[in-house]
């Protein structure tokens, strides 16, 4: 498969994984931008191997961990905060981006690591193995960052729920 029609075929998909985790939609396309300028120019490599869409993920996964987006990410998280104390709440028309928009603000006080591990798991539905080789690390440490991620958005949620007089 050529370059051209795999951008054809995968760009959408990566734009949402990149989404997904970045929790920015500007920041994934800039994401996605790059990873593919630098994917372009090795396509003879990555497009001989057995799966160039999980090598290309990993390489816009490397480049959301990396240090070069860390201080946007900061940012984007103190600007939501930010807007939520001073921005009285409405009601989205459409359910269903209310409820993709509620989730990507759980998720984005997840670290960075822990955020791409559950966005794999259950936007991607990747098993602890691929998890594992977009991650570049162990099996038993995808599951103890999926473990721990499930943990802070309990703990966050029952404390969401205490504060807005909300029993489950």
């Amino acid at each position: 498969m050529g370059f051209d029609q795999f951008v054809a075929e995968r760009l959408d998909r990566l734009l949402g994984y990149a989404t997904a985790i970045t929790c920015d939609k500007h920041l994934a396309q800039d994401i996605v931008q790059n990873v593919l300028m630098r994917a372009q120019g090795k396509w003879e490599r990555i497009g001989a191997m057995d799966a160039p869409y999980l090598y290309v993920k990993r390489m816009v996964t490397n480049d959301y961990l990396s240090w070069r987006h860390r201080k946007a990410a900061r940012e984007i998280a103190v600007e939501r905060a930010e807007l939520a104390r001073h921005v009285p709440s409405t009601a989205d028309p459409a359910d269903a981006h209310a409820e993709r928009e509620a989730m990507r603000a759980r998720i984005a006080v997840l670290p960075r690591k822990q955020r791409a591990a559950l966005v794999l798991r259950f936007y991607e539905d990747c098993t602890d193995v691929e998890i594992a080789q977009v991650l570049g690390c162990a099996e038993s440490t995808v599951r103890s960052q999926l473990s721990r991620a499930l943990q802070t958005l309990r703990a966050h949620e029952l404390a969401r729920s205490a504060t807005l007089g909300v029993h489950s």
